[in-house]
């Protein structure tokens, strides 16, 4: 009988527990959108990558950019892989909410399948409450795909939550849809030139 109440009570209390947390009370999940953009679902298993609210399309594209170079209007939230003969793959992309967006010139320094995360201090200084590291995997906030930019922290990576692509919502990162992230993998290599126009 005192077992059968035990359980009783455990079961009612996990209930009230997803209860408030339907009703929108904070929890780690809800406060991730500050870790690289992620928000209710971020770390979440098994979580699909859903398609892009924004489709990938060709499009003309004259800005002057040798082919393969990757141009990011981030005022626009899109990402354009320039194809050649006034035409651009273009993608949309999640981009650094206020205080976070950036400019300049990059190259691809390195690529990873199914990336692990370690977040940077600063990070850490904001959200000490954040993973010292991550393994890569569906619940990992970089996705199935990762491209670093040059030295800096910032990386172009896959998100599990294709509701925040076109948003302003991350740390500087550029997010797309897994699917997306992936295409866009397979076309350019290291080395290659990723202009951002803040």
């Amino acid at each position: 009988m005192i077992r059968a109440f035990a359980f009783l009570a455990a079961v009612m209390m996990l209930a009230g527990a997803g209860q408030a947390r339907a009703q929108g009370f904070p929890n780690f999940f809800d406060d991730s959108r500050d870790i690289m953009g992620g928000g209710p679902g971020f770390f979440r298993p098994g979580m699909p990558s859903g398609s892009s609210p924004i489709p990938r399309t060709t499009v003309s594209f004259n800005g002057g950019y040798a082919p393969g170079t990757i141009y990011i209007n981030t005022t626009e939230r899109r990402l354009y892989l320039v194809l050649g003969n006034g035409q651009a793959l273009r993608y949309g992309i999640g981009v650094g909410r206020d205080g976070f967006r950036w400019g300049g010139t990059h190259r691809i320094s390195a690529k990873k399948e199914w990336p692990s995360w370690t977040p940077p201090a600063q990070m850490l200084r904001r959200r000490p409450d954040l993973p010292r590291h991550m393994s890569g995997g569906i619940d990992n906030p970089l996705g199935a795909r990762a491209m670093y930019l040059g030295s800096t922290l910032y990386r172009i990576h896959g998100s599990n939550e294709p509701e925040t692509i076109g948003q302003a919502v991350s740390s500087g990162c550029f997010r797309m849809t897994n699917e997306d992230v992936t295409d866009l993998y397979s076309r350019v290599s290291v080395g290659t030139t990723v202009v951002v126009k803040n």
